[in-house]
């Protein structure tokens, strides 16, 4: 058999992840040869300073740019692979890759859910791939099953953990019933949560996500800033407690659903039924479980961050366009996230789920009474109640309610918090339901 030439790569970007591909690429370069029939070869790599003392690996000096237009440019160039982050100074090398006629390999989830349709119709107009499995959940190959091994099927829902960070918190306070400040300064120090942790516990690194699995999944162009959004920090030790006292365990979760005029994205905590398998979904990992017409349920889980386990999936997509360019399928008609049907995303205010409410209100005869007529009055169904008494503070009145609208739900609560009997503000969590109680463990 004769060896293919190697297939050039020009890596963007030395972090982490960066790191961990050049890694990955040394330690498993005779299994990749062997199944892509040449060797890969890392040509050039930019960084912003070729001088920095520590890196995550060692690398030949001569390989070190800073200019990645020259970079891009190099005719011994198949593949830039952008690992840089962020999106301007990273849109612009995308678009230059692709306008140079390379073929890109993106981590950046940031990138392609705020400017997906430019990139993509730059690269169908150039004729070139654009391969993104790292972007949504690391190494858990999350892009390639639903846009290859689903590609007969049709997705109707999913819900998701995609967000390490979130995730490893309120696993942690579930486990130690500690407080969300406490439990998020250990993972800064443990390097899960970054010095400002907004995008990850504020729901947007996540909403990032969701909006790549919604094109997808949906055929759908999704504006990112108009997914709704809730992030965990207002989650208490108290919550969780009840959470399990129902049954349920507290999730950082993405929900998406097809309702045909409209889909359905939404990014928050949830209650999770405790018999879910997403209920097991603990510390940083993600997790994406499917509902489809001709499979049903599936579930995706492993590592959704890290060096090696996202380099794994950059790596991966390397191998697969360079299987294309030998195969001369390189830059041909493909699934990709696009939008082909009209669809508006369904508004928060008309969704339908059950929730999760916590009222501190004062001691006093007929308050039930009084919060149960509110609620009764938005068309807000009750399932169960529980009332404790505390010694320090307020009165918890926790309720579970049937399915209803968010709109009747939030209108009854504004009612509610400006009665004279409710002394502290009200905590919701929506409740998850639908089909992944059909994959419930035994």
């Amino acid at each position: 058999m004769v060896a293919n030439r190697p297939i050039g790569v020009a890596l963007l970007g030395l972090g982490n992840v960066g790191g961990g591909v050049v890694k990955l690429l040394h330690d498993n370069a005779a299994a990749i040869e062997a199944r892509l029939g040449a060797r890969i070869e890392v040509r050039t790599i930019v960084v912003r300073d070729p001088d920095k003392g520590q890196r995550v690996v060692d690398v030949d000096r001569s390989l070190l740019s800073t200019d990645f237009d020259r970079a891009i440019c190099r005719d011994d160039i198949d593949i830039v692979c952008e690992l840089m982050g962020g999106t301007t100074d990273a849109k612009r090398a995308v678009l230059a890759a692709i306008g140079a006629g390379k073929h890109v390999v993106t981590a950046n989830k940031a990138l392609l859910a705020e400017h997906g349709a430019e990139v993509f119709g730059a690269a169908d107009a150039a004729g070139v791939d654009v391969y993104y499995e790292a972007a949504v959940c690391g190494g858990v190959p999350i892009i390639r099953v639903l846009r290859e091994g689903l590609a007969s099927d049709r997705v109707e829902a999913l819900w998701g953990i995609v967000n390490g960070t979130s995730n490893y918190i309120l696993s942690t306070m579930t486990e130690s019933g500690r407080p969300f400040a406490e439990i998020l300064k250990e993972a800064q120090a443990l390097g899960y949560a970054e010095a400002d942790p907004t995008l990850d516990i504020g729901g947007g690194d996540a909403a990032h996500k969701l909006a790549i699995l919604v094109n997808l999944c949906f055929s759908m162009s999704v504006d990112v800033t108009a997914i709704a959004k809730d992030g965990i920090d207002g989650i208490d030790p108290i919550d969780l407690e009840y959470a399990e006292k129902f049954g349920y365990v507290v999730k950082p979760l993405v929900i998406a659903r097809d309702h045909g005029h409209a889909i359905e994205a939404r990014v928050h905590p949830a209650l999770v039924p405790a018999n879910w398998l997403l209920a097991d979904v603990s510390g940083a990992k993600n997790a994406v479980y499917v509902q489809s017409y001709a499979l049903g349920p599936s579930m995706y889980y492993g590592a959704g961050a890290g060096m090696l386990p996202t380099a794994m999936s950059v790596v991966s997509d390397i191998i697969e366009i360079g299987r294309n360019v030998f195969a001369h399928a390189a830059g041909a008609a493909r699934p990709r996230p696009r939008p082909e049907t009209p669809r508006r995303l369904l508004p928060l205010a008309e969704v339908r789920t059950k929730y999760y409410l916590r009222f501190g209100v004062l001691d006093k005869p007929g308050v039930l009474g009084q919060l149960m007529t509110v609620l009764g009055r938005h068309d807000v169904s009750i399932a169960q109640v529980v009332q404790a008494a505390r010694s320090d503070g307020p009165v918890w009145v926790v309720v579970l309610t049937h399915d209803a609208k968010e709109g009747d739900v939030r209108a009854a609560l504004a009612e509610i918090d400006t009665l004279p009997i409710v002394a502290d503000r009200t905590r919701v969590i929506r409740i998850a339901s639908g089909d992944p109680s059909k994959g419930a463990k035994s």
